[in-house]
């Protein structure tokens, strides 16, 4: 074969086996967690999928938070398995409320698991993590946390709040690779994966998975995905050399700037800062806009794009996510949204929103 036909991603090395323990313990130190780490070799929906079938089993009762099409579509997988799944909706695009959840707690004490995403990149909104724990908690309740668009933009002590499961994707805030995920189950929530009596000798199970654990976690089960793990363990270098705690800062500070020269410019923020996400600020259009014509006149160097799902029809989102997570991006994003909104004859004061990033940014 001639070199013609060669590619530097042809023939990639294996990952040395010896190295997956060490990539789980890093991950379970963004975590702050010294659960168990299962590591998937797929996106993270098929971990979430993992986690509803390996807990579910007829009658279980369970609250579900709806808040996107993820969380709708974990509860129909613990429907698939005979789970008496409560379904708990907020309004569309929009955060639950705490008191809803309690109150539904309060309904239902055989509750067994309780399941939300953390936080929603599809409409830029927050669920209140730590209060929905807490409740769950004290009344000895499995959780489930989507924590996907959350990891390293948020903060997230797994062991302080008591989170039983977590699942999450490394593409998002520590800016990774997305073929891979990873879980990290609690003593609590083994027990009840382990009475489940769910699938065995599948993709999806966990109990599967968990005999990487008790073999020595050497070679992980199937075929190995080189290439992701390499690249993850370079997202790991990075976010360890920043250091997990300034990973989080950094996205709290794009967020707080964007939102802040936004308000300056008199744009309606979709959301208050303390039920917005650290990853993405999503903007509402003045009447007479849709996304698809600001998108089309705004430059398109930038990170804009559509809110996703019910409810974000006129929602555009403003994406400051793991490498974006900065001040050129946070800059031209707000001045590419501005720039969008004079061009079909509405009124922006960029200058102004200039002022309000510098401030953040130490001018």
């Amino acid at each position: 074969m001639t070199s013609d036909f060669w590619h530097p991603l042809h023939d990639t090395p294996a990952f040395p086996s010896a190295r997956y323990a060490a990539v789980a313990d890093r991950l379970g130190k963004v975590l702050k967690t010294k659960n168990d780490i299962l590591l998937i070799q797929a996106e993270a929906v098929v971990a979430l999928e993992a986690v509803a079938v390996s807990l579910t089993r007829p009658d279980l009762k369970t609250v579900n938070i709806a808040t996107s099409m993820y969380g709708g579509w974990f509860g129909q997988w613990m429907r698939r398995g005979g789970a008496d799944v409560i379904e708990l909706k907020a309004e569309p695009a929009r955060p639950i409320d705490t008191a809803a959840v309690e109150a539904i707690l309060n309904s239902n004490p055989d509750t067994k698991v309780l399941a939300f995403v953390h936080a929603e990149s599809a409409s830029g909104i927050r669920n209140p993590l730590e209060e929905i724990v807490a409740l769950a908690r004290a009344r000895g309740i499995v959780t489930v946390v989507d924590a996907v668009a959350s990891v390293g933009g948020h903060a997230l002590d797994v062991d302080q709040l008591g989170i039983d499961i977590a699942v999450i994707g490394p593409q998002k805030a520590l800016a990774g690779p997305a073929g891979l995920s990873a879980i990290s189950i609690s003593p609590a929530a083994w027990k009840l994966i382990s009475e489940a009596n769910g699938p065995r000798d599948s993709v999806l199970s966990l109990l599967d998975q968990k005999a990487w654990l008790e073999s020595g976690r050497g070679m992980l089960p199937g075929t190995t995905a080189p290439l992701e793990f390499f690249a993850l363990e370079a997202a790991l270098d990075r976010a360890e050399a920043e250091g997990i705690d300034q990973v989080v800062a950094r996205h709290v500070r794009a967020a707080r700037a964007t939102r802040a020269a936004l308000a300056a410019m008199r744009a309606e923020l979709w959301v208050e800062l303390t039920k917005g996400s650290n990853l993405v600020t999503t903007v509402k259009l003045p009447q007479g806009i849709d996304p698809d014509a600001l998108l089309s006149v705004a430059p398109r160097v930038m990170e804009l794009s559509a809110g996703v799902g019910p409810g974000a029809e006129r929602l555009i989102r403003l994406n400051h996510t793991g490498r974006r997570a900065r001040f050129d991006s946070v800059l031209g994003n707000v001045t590419a949204f501005g720039m969008g909104l004079r061009r079909l004859g509405f009124k922006a004061d960029i200058s102004a929103a200039v002022d309000a990033i510098a401030l953040h940014y130490g001018d």
